[in-house]
């Protein structure tokens, strides 16, 4: 399994400061794609096999137990 770090577009970059609502909004569009990554990487460990989990160093409990958490949940 693979982890992407996402990168702000060149063109979403500015020389000068946001305005208070604008950078609540952006700060709120990055929350929701953190808790988008945490909720497939979540389904991906639920569907890892066994072996998988051993090759990783994660018993099948300990994955069940973060599969199970709501994508909010660090």
């Amino acid at each position: 399994m693979t982890r992407a770090i996402p990168q702000i577009p060149p063109a979403l970059t500015l020389n000068r400061p946001l305005p208070p609502v604008a950078r609540a909004l952006f700060g709120l569009g990055l929350l929701v794609l953190r808790w988008e990554e945490r909720r497939q990487t979540r389904l991906g460990l639920s569907r890892l096999d066994p072996h998988l989990l051993r090759d990783i160093g994660l018993t099948a409990r300990a994955a069940e137990i973060e599969a199970s958490k709501p994508f909010w949940q660090e």
